[in-house]
């Protein structure tokens, strides 16, 4: 090789014609250039300027020291490959950058090729077994062909470092995911859910649509939407999604192939079930899903599936739950169809007064989750002891005497008693054992002068401290046998009067409140 040849094949500038930029949908693999001499930066970017590697053009970045070099790598930790110069503002700063990057960032996935133009200062042998480095060039080696081989191969690398870490942390936001989607108890909850996991498996900010299609096999191509993040947000605001809408003929071209569809920037998730419902996702990721996003999301849909079915049944269960709750009130109550009108004005006051009490951090202990989701429909149950009461008693127009008096408080004690006994049939908490609470509890006064038992303050359940108040509210507003209504104003100073006495203040409270609210609105 002559002389002439040797220095062309050193020459990083033997391409420096200003050919017209490229556009490119996939993100560009990032290369960070750490040198201290701004020739080495120019002749390097001049030389990789137009390398790609799978159709993904490179991204450089530069920086003239250790401390730069830190900087970027610390703020940017997708870069894919470090070009690091030992000898900068100190003898060693490439070598501390490298300890840095890989202790103290701990990235162990950005590829580092050290380039001297100094050896001495650190010999190949030492420094490539007490740094982890993936090679070591001295700058007079890297030729434009040599800088192409190391710079490609350090990006396949990266490559496969990354499929091997998305996977990993993938497997894990699925795992995360799917307890989390097994724990919701609704479908728009659900719906939220998975569009949310999605954009953390792929780690995007997804924009997307899930649908679902009822009765697998069935024909229809009603789609219902149950959730829509980002741009498609809109379509969330309809119970079905418009065949107008660009995801929908890709739905049904999914459900026809019974198969997920991934066709860039278009993809659909086809996740079929055992209760013959059909899910449909589409999202738009903003580049190109890798084949390991696309097996993280098939397994995700298997998980998504066994969710929905997890749901379903509880949804099924719950529902069946709701419909012996109620019928159990329409047995106590049939006889009078004002007390119909009554159960359902004591469920809604429930659950706001429970609601509102759980805002002002009262008891918040026993205010969970679970006991504002049960105790307003528990709240029907408060009366259904009175199935036993005579009709002579229950409808007898003015006041009872003493031994009617009597056989009308049995209906406590008798309500307690027939939803206990169901109640033990069902595990943890449920209408039917709130509702035992409150059907024994809501004529016990907090001062300790109320029946069945004498309970006072704390010591009656919180669930009946609650519906006592409701109780006697609604009941003084409305026409009773013995009774006509009251005015608000005389209701409201009458719980304000037994505050203390009769109920428990902070119960008071919080129902004032809500019926402050309420009235103000009118």
């Amino acid at each position: 090789m002559s002389k002439e040849q040797a220095h062309e094949e050193d020459d990083w500038l033997i391409d420096d014609s200003a050919d017209p930029p490229v556009l490119h949908c996939e993100m560009p693999w990032r290369l960070l250039i750490v040198d201290d001499e701004p020739d080495v930066h120019r002749v390097t970017q001049l030389a990789l300027r137009d390398v790609e590697y799978k159709g993904r053009r490179l991204e450089l970045l530069s920086a003239y020291s250790g401390e730069e070099g830190f900087a970027l790598l610390r703020d940017q930790p997708d870069i894919a490959l470090t070009l690091l110069d030992v000898v900068m503002e100190t003898e060693d700063a490439g070598l501390r950058l490298v300890h840095r990057v890989r202790e103290e960032l701990g990235n162990p996935l950005v590829r580092i090729v050290l380039r001297t133009g100094q050896p001495g200062q650190a010999p190949e042998q030492e420094v490539i077994v007490a740094y982890d480095i993936n090679d070591y060039k001295a700058k007079t080696e890297l030729t434009l062909q040599k800088l192409y081989t190391t710079v490609i191969s350090s990006l396949r690398a990266y490559e496969s470092l990354v499929a091997i870490e998305r996977s990993r942390q993938g497997l894990s936001k699925i795992l995360e995911g799917s307890a989390n989607l097994y724990q919701m108890h609704s479908l728009r909850e659900f719906a939220s859910g998975v569009l949310a996991q999605i954009g953390a498996i792929l780690d995007v900010g997804t924009h997307g649509i899930l649908c679902v299609r009822r009765g697998a096999g069935s024909g229809s191509v009603a789609l219902q939407v149950l959730g829509a993040t980002g741009s498609f947000a809109e379509a969330a605001r309809h119970d079905e999604l418009d065949s107008a809408h660009p995801a929908y003929a890709l739905m049904l071209q999914a459900v026809e192939r019974q198969q997920s569809l991934y066709a860039y920037p278009n993809e659909v998730l086809y996740i079929p079930t055992q209760t013959r419902h059909e899910f449909l996702l589409y999202f738009t990721p903003p580049w190109p899903l890798t084949e390991v996003d696309k097996d993280l999301l098939e397994v995700f849909c298997s998980r998504i599936a066994s969710a929905f079915d997890n749901l379903h049944h509880h949804l099924q269960m719950t529902r069946a739950q709701e419909a012996t709750v109620v019928a159990l009130a329409d047995l106590a109550e049939y006889r009078d169809s004002d007390t119909g009108e009554h159960v359902l004005r004591v469920e809604r006051w429930t659950a706001r007064t429970a609601q509102r009490m759980a805002e002002r951090g009262d008891y918040p202990e026993q205010l969970t989750p679970r006991f504002l989701e049960l105790i307003g429909m528990a709240s029907i149950l408060h009366d259904v002891g009175k199935v036993a009461t005579p009709d002579l008693v229950l409808f007898k127009p003015g006041v009872h005497d003493a031994e009617q008096r009597e056989v009308m408080r049995r209906h406590a004690s008798i309500g307690a008693a027939i939803l206990q006994r169901s109640a033990r049939m069902v595990e943890g908490q449920s209408y039917l054992s709130i509702g035992a609470e409150i059907a024994g509890g809501h004529h016990e006064h907090f001062d300790g002068n109320g029946y069945p038992q004498g309970l006072r303050g704390e010591e009656i359940p919180l669930s009946a401290r609650i519906v006592a108040v409701v109780d006697v509210f609604d009941a003084l507003m409305h026409r009773r046998p013995y009774k006509e209504p009251w005015s608000l104003a005389d209701s409201l100073d009458y719980l304000r009067a037994r505050s203390g006495k009769q109920f428990d203040p902070r119960v008071v409270d919080a129902f004032l409140e809500v019926v402050e609210q309420e009235y103000a609105q009118e």
